[in-house]
């Protein structure tokens, strides 16, 4: 993703030293109850949804990205949802439709 993910500029030489690795391990995945059954900057989270050309497409983010951004709930799913593709307008009624797996 640092050269070809084009969602973000490529790097500069000049980043380079700026950079630094990390890794996150998600484990003990569980179906969540509903879109809501999941805390902010304790769980990682996969969305499986139906797209509005009804496509099946998915998404995830690990546990650190919703903190990070000083999400909540459904700004995250909001956002996990665009991240997959979703164009349409985004209803609470579509949101139950989600399968979420933590």
């Amino acid at each position: 993703s640092a050269l070809k993910d084009s969602r973000f500029p490529p790097l500069t030489r000049e980043e380079l030293p700026k950079l630094f690795c990390s890794v996150s391990l998600l484990t003990n995945f569980e179906d969540a109850s509903d879109y809501l059954d999941w805390e902010v900057g304790i769980h990682g989270i996969r969305i499986e949804f139906i797209n509005e050309k009804g496509v099946k497409r998915t998404a995830t983010y690990l546990p650190e990205v919703a903190k990070e951004q000083d999400w909540d709930q459904i700004q995250t799913i909001d956002s996990l949802l665009r991240k997959g593709g979703f164009k349409a307008p985004i209803t609470n009624d579509f949101r139950k439709t989600i399968k979420l797996t933590r």
